[in-house]
């Protein structure tokens, strides 16, 4: 897979001013949410400790997450 960055590291880059643009999309497949960082031009996605890229079941698991790391406001696409 594609690049991906640590939810510590991404709470980090949140934490220090250095993310400031998100972005909520549908899994390949469709069945899931990913969130991804924009970092520089590229868009990376959130990975968890043990899987290459953290899927949420909605939305709304997407936004309680960013909420809890300190993320005002993200883009979606459908």
């Amino acid at each position: 897979m594609r690049q991906a960055i640590h939810e510590d590291a991404l709470a980090l880059m949140i934490a220090q001013g250095a993310a400031r643009e998100f972005l909520a999309r549908r899994t390949t497949d469709g069945k899931a949410w990913a969130f991804h960082v924009r970092i520089g031009v590229n868009w990376l996605p959130v990975r968890s400790r043990r899987e290459p890229l953290r899927r949420w079941a909605s939305l709304t698991a997407v936004e309680r997450f960013a909420a809890g790391l300190g993320v005002r406001s993200f883009l979606v696409e459908l």
